[in-house]
Order: C-alpha cells, then structure tokens, then sequence
C-alpha cells in the first residue's frame, strides 16, 4: 500500500500562520487529512492512496511514495491508447489535476477516463463527484484555446490479462542480499506507519528554512507549459469565467488599500508575485500562480483582489503585469528608503512606533 508524505517547507500553511489553505484535507475521501495544527497531520491507516490530495495541493507539498505523477505523465503520452485506469496505469482518476488533464488531452490528442470500477469502490462516488466538476472545467478550457478532442468518462472496467507468474522457491532467498534486506527494512517501516491508528503532524524546525525561502515553480505548472508550446496558437484568445480555473488566477490590485507593506510578493512561494531592488512596485506573473490564496490571506488591508475573468492569452504569449507602482522616499524619521503609498513623510516601521508611543503616553484618543 502507498504511503502519503508531507514536504513541510514546500506547504503553503508553513509560509504563513494566516494561511487558510486546506485543498488536501477538502479532497481527502476518507478524512485521512486533518488541519487541527499548522500544518496537515495525517492518518496513514485512513489514507486508501488515491493521490487526490496530491493532485490538488497547490505547492507539491503531498507525494505517495509509489506513484509520481510527472513519470506517470511521460510514461503516458509514449503509449499508443489514451485510457486512463485505476487497473492499469494511475492509483486513482482524481489523482489527475485540471492542469494533468488539459496537458494530456492536448497532447494526445483526447483522453479517456475509466470509470467502470468506481461503482464497487468504496470512495468511487465520491471520486466521480469531484472529477466531473474537474472534467467539465477542463474541456471548457480546451474548447477555449481550440483544441479539437475532449476529456471523456467511460465504464470501461479495464482489467490485466497478464496472469501472475508462478514464483520460485529461490526467489524467497535472494531477498536475503544486502538490497533486499534494506527494501525488507523499508517495507517493514512503512507498514508500521500504516498500523499506527492517528493523526500525525508534521513540524517545521530550522532544516526546513531553506526550503520555505525557495520560489519553485510546480512540475505540474511546467508539464502544463511544455504542453502548450506543442498546441496551435488559437485564432483568438479568450476571455473566460474566472472561476472556471482552478490553478490560476489573475489579480486586481487596490491601490487605496495597499499600505506597502511587502509581505504578499516575499511570501508568494512561485514567485508569481515580484518586485525590483527598491521595493518601488509589485509585478503579476499570472502564468506563474498557483491559485493558493496565500498573498490574500497574509494582506491585512484586503487589497488584493482575484478578477472574475481571465484572458487566455498568458497561456501562449505571458506576460508580467504591473500591478501597483510606488514613490520611493527617504524617511525623515530613520533616513531609510521606503515605499510611500500616498505620499507619506515617515515609514511604516517609524509610523508605528509612534502609534506606539501615543498609545503608552496616553495621547492617542
């Protein structure tokens, strides 16, 4: 059986103690995910693997240690038949993301989804609902940017014709060289993580650091681009239903909001959100985002809005959109350089230490 890890310093929730991110445990069939502390806790012996909450997660901070949807993905577009199946190449069909799908779809010109085993799985109807809400998104999508084929669901109730091969007497002595026995060790392991009956929360220590400073773009988001350089341009670029995308999102910017405060495009974990050395602006690469939410919940003042539309056009040709653009001053309090948003004369650090200050003093009524 699989055994679901965590990366913490790739989660959303370790970047920020405001983050609101709980796509894994929402995706979960079996609630193996709880959120009762920061970050995820999970229960092994609840968790079936069906690689949902992997194809959701919006860092790539959740794998199964036996299935890696990036080798699934090269794997697949080299085989002739386009049918995906729980009996033949994928643990489960909701291990596939909206961007896996369009991908594939889009490559191989069409896709099949087998459902014919989800009626006698136990969380089948429960897949069935979330993936037609993913299909539908995705050939909405597709139809969009004019690709001719479409993502599609089949009861073809795929089944392997190879039959188990008789095993030797000897086989169960080789196991016994160095290598089996540390696969032996490392199966006896995994088997006592999936025994143990209860949550277990992961924690973030001082070796995660780096990762949590790191931007990395997903492999999934990188397939996904691989994929559209392979597709037509279309004859126009669309203007969509924001809401119809899952995993992007184009922002809006309130400039009487934004206090200048730095904190969604330093804790943007793509990078999606950027500015320059002088901290004079904040750019937008909508290609980049991951949908994560995290730049909304850390901005205290709200400012920071999702568009209800979304120009298809970054998919083929991005580009980086200024969102807010600041005048650089010198503050006459500290002599720092900072960002003024309606033409302070002090900078926020020096602000609030006066706020501070008049409110120790008593003058602040």
């Amino acid at each position: 059986m699989s055994l679901l890890q965590l990366s913490p310093g790739q989660c959303v929730r370790a970047l920020s103690v405001n983050s609101l991110c709980s796509h894994c445990a929402e995706s979960c069939p079996t609630s193996a995910i709880a959120l009762s502390g920061r970050l995820p806790s999970i229960n092994q012996s609840l968790c079936v693997g069906c690689s949902g909450c992997v194809a959701v997660c919006p860092s790539e901070a959740l794998v199964l240690d036996d299935f890696n949807p990036t080798e699934f993905f090269f794997s697949f577009i080299t085989e002739e038949e386009g049918v995906v199946s729980c009996q033949k190449n994928i643990p489960c069909i909701a291990a596939l993301s909206s961007e896996h799908l369009i991908s594939l779809c889009s490559l191989k010109k069409g896709l099949v989804l087998d459902i014919g085993h989800c009626s006698s799985c136990d969380i089948g109807s429960y897949v069935l609902e979330i993936m037609e809400e993913r299909v539908k998104g995705a050939n909405y999508l597709l139809e969009a940017i004019e690709v001719e084929r479409s993502v599609v669901c089949e009861a073809i109730a795929y089944s392997s014709t190879e039959a188990d091969e008789p095993k030797d007497r000897r086989d169960f002595f080789k196991t016994f060289h160095l290598r089996g026995i540390a696969k032996a060790k490392h199966d006896f392991e995994k088997e006592v993580q999936r025994s143990t009956d209860e949550f277990i929360e992961a924690s973030i220590d001082s070796s995660h650091t780096q990762a949590l400073r790191t931007k990395k773009i997903t492999d999934r988001r990188k397939l996904f681009f691989t994929a559209l350089k392979r597709v037509e341009k279309p004859a126009q670029f669309h203007v969509v239903d924001a809401q119809m995308i899952t995993f992007t999102s184009q922002k809006i910017m309130d400039e009487t909001k934004c206090t200048a405060c730095q904190m969604c495009y330093r804790i943007c974990p793509t990078a999606a959100l950027t500015s320059d050395m002088r901290n004079s602006k904040i750019d937008f690469d909508p290609f980049l985002c991951v949908k994560c939410h995290l730049c909304h919940d850390v901005c205290e003042s709200d400012a920071i809005s999702v568009s209800t539309s979304y120009n298809l056009r970054e998919w083929f040709e991005p580009a980086v959109q200024n969102l807010i653009t600041y005048l650089v001053c010198r503050c006459d309090e500290c002599d720092a350089l900072f960002s003024s948003v309606r033409g302070e004369k002090i900078c926020r650090r020096c602000q609030l230490e006066e706020e501070e200050a008049l409110e120790l003093w008593g003058l602040n009524k």
